[in-house]
């Protein structure tokens, strides 16, 4: 049989040893010979840092539709997960979230459930299952310099080892997994490739974040949110704390242009306490810190449209940041990698291998809608204004999270979507439209919605300064 009329290939090459390159060959390996990770630095054999990730040291958590995702390709690893100490959140039940337009309500029927875990432990569990695998090989401390072949078709990558030499690994395809600093396109333009577009649409977010030891036990502890509101005139400005493995509190705080957070740990607290509300900052006053702070100015979106290309060479597919980096605010790269990587399995079973680029971008585009439509109204943003339908769909989904503040409804019909278990547009669906036009059902809350419980063991920390507000919860 001729490469050419092969359905599957035999050998995969995947670019980068992360949790995007884990699913690749976790979503190829039942279809092929055998899968080769090529990564450029060391894998640790536990869950800790790992060189090359800086964006591990901020908040992480994986969405409804990135676990359902992960689970699909690699069965069990939930459960793994929670065994370590991860956490299982349900949504809203037990998240303190305060958006812009107010107090979310912690329903007592859960919508979703997104996992909380620190990057580092996802990172591990996930390269676990796939490297026990005896089809699927990896070779480190080892870059991919250069792709081989020609503008119809790349047949491997060339590789060079620390010490210099170089050599030729032919692949039937390459899966290019690398991340945002992807050289794919480089590679390709080398190779006659060219049409390839990007698009950049970046805000200024700047992320500081830390670990602390949390001053309450956090099982059962919600996710604590502030959100920014665009509409101030201020920079804007957000954090979070969520509860990760060992009693921990993994909290980030992101500032636009004019009101970035800095790497001063004597600032990071006082940061926090200038966000729309206290809440974060009366909470960490009572928690010990166990890291530096840890700060990062690379949270632009960035596209390759690789589905795109008018003469896309087969043999390469691109997977997670390598396509699309997201800001991390909102909590979508992980899920929408492993999105991707279940949508490259099935155009494996299904087709020929060139076909899964357009499947890659399916649930691309509905993350690059909710992020970018967002990021768009803030005034520091570059690469793209928002027009006049953008900011009437602005005006509506306010106005939606508005009423989501007192409707089960509209905040089902956010959660679907924010959870990357339904498109953007089943928001402007003529029910959930209905459900806008009418308003919320309930009175905004005047405060943090915490429960008895979470009020007592705040109480009994140090004083009142432990928790504002009371318990708004149905």
């Amino acid at each position: 049989m001729t490469r050419a009329s092969r359905r599957t290939p035999a050998r995969v090459v995947v670019v980068g040893g992360g949790i995007a390159g884990m699913l690749a060959a976790a979503a190829v390996k039942d279809h092929v010979d055998s899968v080769e990770i090529v990564e450029a630095h060391a894998l640790p054999e536990g869950p800790e840092p790992r060189t090359g990730v800086p964006q591990a040291a901020h908040t992480h958590f994986l969405q409804t539709g990135g676990a359902e995702a992960i689970e699909s390709l690699l069965p069990g690893t939930v459960d793994r997960l929670l065994t370590a100490g991860a956490h299982r959140i349900p949504v809203t039940t037990n998240m303190v979230i305060y958006s812009p337009e107010g107090w979310y309500r912690r329903w007592q029927r859960a919508t979703h459930q997104v996992i909380s875990a620190s990057r580092d432990l996802i990172d591990f569990i996930v390269r676990e299952q796939v490297l026990k695998d005896p089809r699927v090989g990896v070779r480190t401390h080892t870059k991919v310099v250069a792709l081989l072949g020609d503008h119809r078709a790349v047949t491997g990558v060339r590789v060079r080892t620390p010490d210099g030499v170089e050599a030729e690994l032919p692949a039937d395809l390459v899966v290019d997994a690398s991340g945002r600093a992807t050289r794919a396109p480089g590679w390709l333009a080398r190779l006659g490739v060219t049409g390839l577009t990007e698009e950049h649409i970046d805000s200024g977010l700047v992320y500081a974040s830390r670990i602390y030891r949390a001053p309450v036990p956090t099982s059962g502890w919600p996710v604590i949110g502030v959100q920014a509101d665009p509409r101030l005139p201020r920079p804007g400005s957000s954090g979070t704390i969520l509860p990760i493995e060992g009693d921990r509190w993994h909290v980030s705080l992101m500032g636009s242009p004019g009101g970035h957070p800095t790497r001063d740990p004597d600032a990071f607290e006082p940061f926090a306490r200038t966000l729309r509300h206290p809440l974060l900052a009366d909470l960490l006053a009572h928690a010990e810190p166990l890291t530096d702070v840890s700060v990062t100015h690379s949270t632009g979106n960035r596209r390759h449209r690789y589905e795109r290309l008018t003469h896309r060479p087969e043999g390469l597919l691109a997977l997670g940041d390598s396509v699309a980096a997201f800001n991390p605010v909102y909590a979508q790269g992980i899920s929408v990698a492993a999105q991707g990587a279940v949508a490259l399995r099935e155009a494996l079973a299904t087709g020929p291998a060139h076909h899964a680029q357009r499947a890659i971008a399916r649930p691309i585009d509905h993350a690059w809608a909710l992020a970018t439509r967002q990021d768009i109204h803030f005034p520091t943003t570059k690469g793209r204004t928002p027009n006049l339908a953008d900011r009437l769909l602005h005006r509506y989904v306010s106005r939606l999270s508005r009423t989501a503040t007192g409707s089960f409804h509209a905040a089902t019909a956010l959660t679907d979507v924010l959870a990357l278990q339904a498109p953007p547009t089943t928001l402007v669906h003529p029910r959930v439209l209905l459900t806008a036009l009418l308003g919320p059902h309930r009175p905004p809350l005047d405060g943090p919605p915490l429960t008895p419980s979470e009020r007592a063991l705040l109480d009994g920390l140090n004083g009142p300064a432990g928790t504002p507000g009371r318990r708004h919860a149905d």
